[in-house]
């Protein structure tokens, strides 16, 4: 009987650690959700006819500012991240859950000759 009950206590409290180190690796990885560059963000706050000063306040400095052929501003938002997020049990150091993934989002903003956005376009990619 006390064989029994030593390995009940076993597989419940591994049960546990798992558990606990699962939802921790969840949390950690959602609280990571909300301050990235989003297509979201994009379709949301960019509009046509929008200065580069509220693009700027809205996205941030881009990556790259260049000129296309007729002189016009073209501005360039490459992100990429990798999010790894490893948690591990207070009580065993085999129970634990890890997580990695790598995304990319590149941004195109056009701007017209007054300085206002013209056209807005995006790609992105999680792997």
């Amino acid at each position: 009987m006390p064989t029994l009950l030593l390995r009940l206590i076993i597989v419940a409290t591994l049960a546990c650690a798992g558990c606990e180190a699962s939802y921790h690796a969840r949390e950690t990885q959602s609280g990571l959700d909300g301050d990235r560059l989003t297509v979201g963000t994009v379709q949301r706050e960019i509009r046509k006819g929008m200065s580069s000063a509220e693009v700027a306040e809205a996205l941030g400095s881009p990556n790259v500012v260049s000129t296309d052929e007729q002189g016009r501003e073209v501005w360039i938002y490459d992100k990429t991240a990798t999010d790894v997020v490893v948690s591990g049990s207070r009580w065993f150091v085999a129970a634990g859950a890890a997580s990695r993934s790598q995304r990319t989002l590149t941004v195109i903003i056009k701007y017209d000759e007054a300085g206002r956005v013209r056209d807005v376009a995006y790609h992105t990619s999680r792997f």
